[in-house]
């Protein structure tokens, strides 16, 4: 009796413990999300399992990639290099940012710069020799804490999103458990030197692109599976429309194409788990608390999917991975001369996808 009376007593002081830490020292403040109520339905296709591996095993994770005209893939990896990829097959770490993982979206300018996001220290510019200028670090006074990607507009200004002014990277699960818009939309001006707000209240303000007729930009909401559109010429400067919705997956990285259309990358987080813990608050703050129990949880690492989208905002053509089973958590796709190149935040390669062999 003696024992079973202590036992209980055990189970009763860890419960309320565990409800204390859950709801009273949770870090989030969460909302309840409705994710997309029936998203456009797709037959896996296993297209992805077709990719050539490019540099397997050197690679350490590159989430973003980018081609200059010369055909020299750049991208960066979790253990801060810059790493050019040329044509003749040949790996080259060009850079050493750092030794942290905080490198993600990059292009090179026409002005032949790259530009590389760092979620620790904002919008940085790294010259052909190599020098390094932090250029968008504050606004308003306030660190810019999780620059994402970013894009060059016609004129040169730099238009980049932070996912969350809440949120570092290593946070942002609590950002998608919160389901709170913390996402930005930022413009830097290389002449003036001045960044500014653009667009405030992005779901995980991600991807960045501007279309090939340069009148608009699209930029990804990662948490409500769409992407918007932003007029950046003439009388429809400054309006914001919705450019696609209802996705299938939440869009992250995204490129322009060589005809025109955009291709993005797609992460799962729209499974029955997921619409599940975004009905309950009670979840989130168990989640929040206990992150292993989140990593179980998401299905990101496990499949991959990119989307081909017309510059009218319709679906063209969809390619995936759906069980991972060659290349998964794909984060960017990039068309160059009839291949595509994924990147990733779990491969060890960067992907290379022959068009030709998916039509």
């Amino acid at each position: 009796m003696e024992y079973f009376t202590i036992t209980l007593i055990t189970i009763l002081v860890s419960a309320v413990a565990i409800t204390l830490q859950v709801f009273f020292f949770s870090p989030i403040s969460p909302d309840l999300l409705e994710l997309p109520p029936s998203p456009p339905f797709f037959t896996p296709n296993n297209h992805l399992q077709k990719v050539i591996k490019l540099g397997e095993g050197i690679l350490k994770q590159p989430e973003d990639v980018f081609m200059d005209k010369k055909g020299v893939l750049y991208t960066a990896t979790r253990d801060g290099w810059i790493i050019r990829l040329h044509k003749n097959g040949t790996i080259e770490n060009w850079k050493k940012m750092h030794n942290r993982h905080t490198l993600l979206g990059l292009i090179k300018t026409r002005g032949g710069d790259l530009i590389v996001c760092d979620t620790e220290e904002g919008l940085i510019k790294v010259s052909e020799d190599g020098d390094v200028t932090s250029l968008a670090t504050h606004l308003n006074g306030e660190s810019i804490r999780f620059a994402d990607d970013v894009a060059e507009a016609p004129d040169g200004s730099l238009y980049f999103s932070v996912a969350s002014t809440k949120y570092g990277l290593h946070e942002w699960h609590l950002d998608f458990l919160e389901a709170k818009p913390h996402g930005q939309l930022l413009k830097y001006d290389p002449f003036t030197k001045e960044t500014t707000l653009v667009l405030d209240g992005l779901g995980f303000a991600n991807g960045v692109a501007v279309s090939m007729d340069q009148e608009f930009l699209v930029v990804c909401e990662s948490m409500k599976f769409r992407c918007l559109k932003y007029w950046l010429k003439d009388e429809k400067r400054g309006k914001v429309e919705i450019f696609i919705e209802n996705l299938p997956g939440s869009p992250d990285n995204i490129k322009l194409a060589p005809d025109g259309s955009f291709w993005v990358a797609l992460l799962q987080f729209s499974s029955n788990k997921m619409k599940f813990i975004h009905s309950s608050k009670a979840i989130k703050h168990l989640l929040a608390t206990f992150p292993k129990l989140f990593e179980q949880i998401k299905a990101t690492g496990r499949s991959a999917m990119v989307m081909n989208i017309g510059s009218d905002g319709r679906i063209i053509k969809t390619l995936d991975d759906p069980n991972g089973k060659v290349v998964s958590f794909v984060t960017s796709v990039l068309e160059f001369e009839g291949n595509l190149y994924l990147g990733s935040l779990k491969n060890d390669f960067i992907g290379k996808l022959p068009l030709e062999s998916v039509l």
